[in-house]
């Protein structure tokens, strides 16, 4: 209709408007506060092997490439589609993207259409007067014209919050993968230590048998037997131990999963040398540079933070400037119902109002000097996860190949311990040492086979710890 045609023009200029000026700082990266490359990165690894689709970093490189365990993958595509705080932190992120929406709608006109019928009784000097009012109209809501970008600073603030949102979840999803890579090796490594437990046990219990037959024939007193017996009972004392750490790894992965895991890891499998070939280390570059830890969903999602701040700044500044707003409308108004659409009954509003702060108390320079300040604490804050970042990186690099190197002295003390035992045991069989000698030499075995077993555990997961510090994977699971 004709009647619509000025309120349309209007609109269309309006649009022409929408892109003013920013106010926002030109947005610089701050300088790495780190060392420019990690240290303490190992050397290729003696029976290392590389890993499919290798890079410079591991960032790119998928979970199922490094954790290539079949069960472990099971575990973590059952966490990915049904861990609780993963789905938490989706819906967090659709609740970001829906603010960033209601803030950028604030960038475009409402324009909003609506009727009314009035019948009223006025009192005139002649009396009572009735009279009825119809009307139609379509309204443009009080509109700011964004000259100097206040709300585009606004927009572009929402934004970065749900683009760091984003990067918050993606680095939960790396987490969920090291948490559950991590569970599981517990339980692999409880597991183990129960079969050894039990193993010892049995060898305890044989020594306990044969001293019992010694003393009763009067080979060997008491005071032997009270030292079978105590040694026996701390190996079962150890028993009921990993048997509820077992357990409770068992209801550790049902949490990270959600899901009950018995279907996915078969039951009883305790056994020594579980943990073996588990996962490959891959081959680092000689030299790896510092700025690989800003591909890291944490370092990405602090970035975006600084960038919101930036904008804050820029919506803080535009304040000091006039705001201009238009409210139109136009329609079609008649006491008479049957005339409300006749050319006569046309009717249209343009009212633009401009607001100039002039004394405001300082509260507009107040408001500036504190987003500058949350701009410096969100600075520091950036800086702080890239040096925690660093610190994390070159711990787990460093501790590779010293990982490695206290293996070889542990293996070697377990093999040097299994040596003791067997000639302790063949000593007191044929009478040539005490008990005592047996003894010592059981309990250092046990103690040997645990140690090794906790060693190769913290290196095994050292290695979880190096694939989610170097932001390892992220990229395969948005897949």
């Amino acid at each position: 209709m004709k009647i619509f045609t000025p309120l349309f023009c209007a609109c269309a200029a309006v649009g022409l408007l929408l892109n003013g000026c920013s106010l926002i700082p030109s947005y610089q990266r701050p300088n790495l506060p780190v060392a420019e490359s990690l240290v303490g990165q190992p050397q290729a690894a003696e029976t290392g092997t590389p890993l499919p689709g290798q890079t410079d970093t591991i960032a790119d490189l998928g979970w199922r490439d490094y954790f290539s365990d079949p069960t472990l993958q099971r575990l973590i595509e059952t966490a990915l589609a049904a861990n609780r705080d993963l789905r938490i932190s989706a819906l967090n992120i659709a609740a970001y993207q829906a603010q960033y929406r209601i803030q950028r709608s604030a960038l475009f006109p409402t324009v909003d259409g609506d009727g009314a019928a009035t019948r009223q009784r006025t009192l005139t000097g002649a009396g009572h007067t009735t009279g009825d009012i119809y009307q139609v109209k379509v309204g443009l809501a009080a509109y700011e014209l964004d000259f100097f970008g206040r709300l585009q600073s606004l927009e572009e603030k929402a934004l970065e919050h749900y683009l760091a949102m984003e990067q918050n979840h993606r680095s939960a999803l790396i987490n969920l993968v090291a948490e559950v890579a991590g569970a599981y090796l517990n339980l692999l490594a409880d597991r183990e230590l129960l079969a050894i437990t039990k193993d010892t046990r049995r060898i305890e219990e044989e020594s306990f048998d044969l001293i019992t037959q010694r003393v009763n024939v009067g080979i060997a007193n008491e005071l032997a037997l009270a030292q079978a017996r105590t040694s026996l009972e701390a190996v079962k004392a150890n028993l009921a131990l990993y048997q509820r750490r077992v357990a409770q790894d068992l209801n550790y992965l049902s949490l990270l999963t959600g899901t009950d895991v018995s279907s996915i890891i078969p039951p009883g499998e305790e056994r020594e040398g579980s943990l073996d070939g588990r996962l490959l280390v891959a081959d680092l570059p000689a030299h790896l540079s510092s700025r690989v830890l800003l591909q890291r969903p944490d370092i990405m999602a602090a970035e975006h933070e600084l960038k919101a701040a930036n904008a804050d700044i820029g919506a803080a500044r535009a304040a000091f400037f006039p705001a201009i707003t238009i409210t139109a409308n136009a329609g079609l108004i008649s006491t008479e119902l049957d005339d409300l659409f006749s050319s006569d009954s046309r009717m249209w509003l343009f009212s633009p109002a401009i607001r100039l702060p002039i004394f405001t108390g300082g509260r507009l320079d107040a408001q500036l000097d504190g987003a500058l300040v949350r701009k410096d604490i969100t600075v520091a804050r950036y800086e702080k996860a890239i040096q925690l970042a660093f610190r994390e990186s070159a711990d787990a690099l460093v501790a590779v190949s010293t990982y490695r190197d206290q293996m070889i002295a542990q293996r070697a003390n377990l093999e040097a311990n299994q040596d003791y035992h067997a000639m302790a045991s063949q000593r007191y069989e044929q009478g040539l040492d005490s008990f005592l000698t047996l003894l010592d030499a059981q309990r250092s075995l046990y103690g040997a086979r645990q140690n090794y077993l906790s060693l190769k555990l913290a290196q095994l997961v050292n290695q979880v710890t190096l694939y989610k510090v170097l932001g390892g994977g992220w990229q395969d699971l948005q897949r």
